[in-house]
């Protein structure tokens, strides 16, 4: 799997629910986790590997890696937390974003299984964001437009820099 990164515009698209969990699935979960630790990231979504499907994957330290396939947010704390966060999708740049401190999911395993996971500290925040991905937004949609504007500039010689090198 490649990541997509800032510009591609199937990263401003929803991505949609997935009919059937079947073997497919399973594979694609474990690409997922796979292309994810090769990035170094803690989250990677469907969509950022082009695959327009509502699933995701997370792993966080000192945690087992864990699938979200058709997840709903069922409730998030109203106390904001600010934490800096990076993206592989977004890679060389990193911001200070606001979230929710705790998030209360429901979804389904690559196994097929429903379950309902609370989570605080860095597993939401890692939930959170991966599921903004599914809803086609970044995390630098969360930032004011000057700081937005001024970190997209960023990525963007970033890249330059990386294309001629």
């Amino acid at each position: 799997m490649e990541i997509l990164t800032l510009g591609n515009e199937l990263l401003r698209q929803k991505a949609e629910r997935i009919p059937d969990i079947d073997e497919d699935t399973k594979k694609i979960a474990e690409e997922l986790i796979e292309t994810m630790h090769k990035g170094k990231g803690i989250g990677l979504a469907g969509p950022q590997v082009g695959l327009m499907k509502r699933i995701f994957a997370v792993h966080v330290e000192k945690d087992v890696p864990r699938i979200f396939i058709n997840p709903s947010i069922v409730e998030t704390s109203q106390e904001l937390v600010k934490y800096e966060e990076g993206c592989l999708s977004v890679p060389g740049v990193w911001a200070e974003v606001s979230r929710p401190k705790t998030v209360q999911i429901q979804a389904w395993n690559e196994k097929g299984r429903p379950f309902t996971l609370t989570a605080e500290g860095i597993l939401a925040r890692a939930i959170l964001h991966e599921y903004d991905h599914l809803e086609g937004m970044l995390f630098l949609d969360r930032l004011p437009a000057l700081k937005r504007s001024k970190l997209i500039a960023k990525f963007e010689k970033v890249k330059a820099k990386h294309l001629a090198g």
